[in-house]
């Protein structure tokens, strides 16, 4: 049986076996771990695996840049020996691609042995800026307000404030 489909099944027997509805064990059994259950299929191991490299590269990735580098570049991917970061901008990815070849020694000196950086900008998704809410305050209200605003004290920051917000209103 391949991994996925051997962890997929030693998942429903895990969780027949915990319900007891298993035919040979009715009693009730503990389900196994999620780690047990990732570790179990060669594929979903090599994917927790991956990510775990990928994740341990981030970190002394962020260790070895500058904040402002670190905060907007991300690992995206370990191929071979070649690693690929994804940043926030084109004037982050020149800066980066000249320090490629100190960073490969970095690396290199804590034990990560890499041939290549590929820096690529990743592309925001680009969503307008919402337009401002319309707020439609009746003549009634502001009549009201100013109304307000007369009653107050005239050195009272809330009658400057009421008249100022009438004045730009209406």
């Amino acid at each position: 049986m391949t991994g996925l489909r051997a962890g997929a099944r030693l998942y429903d027997t895990n969780v027949l076996h915990s319900m007891g509805a298993h035919p040979e064990n009715p009693s009730p059994m503990s389900t196994s771990s999620i780690d047990n259950f990732l570790g179990s299929g060669s594929a979903l191991s090599r994917l927790q695996a991956h990510a775990t490299r990928l994740l341990r590269l981030q970190r002394q990735l962020d260790a070895l840049l500058p904040d402002y580098m670190a905060r907007n570049c991300k690992v995206a991917n370990l191929k071979g020996e070649e690693l690929v970061l994804h940043v926030d901008s084109a004037g982050l990815a020149v800066k980066l691609r000249q320090a490629v070849p100190s960073l490969l020694v970095d690396l290199a000196r804590a034990g990560v042995l890499l041939r290549d950086i590929k820096v690529k900008v990743a592309v925001r998704e680009y969503r307008p800026a919402p337009p401002p809410p319309s707020r439609h305050i009746s003549a009634s209200t502001l009549n009201g307000l100013d109304q307000l605003a007369a009653g107050l004290p005239a050195d009272s920051p809330l009658a400057k404030a009421l008249k100022r917000f009438v004045k730009n209103t209406g």
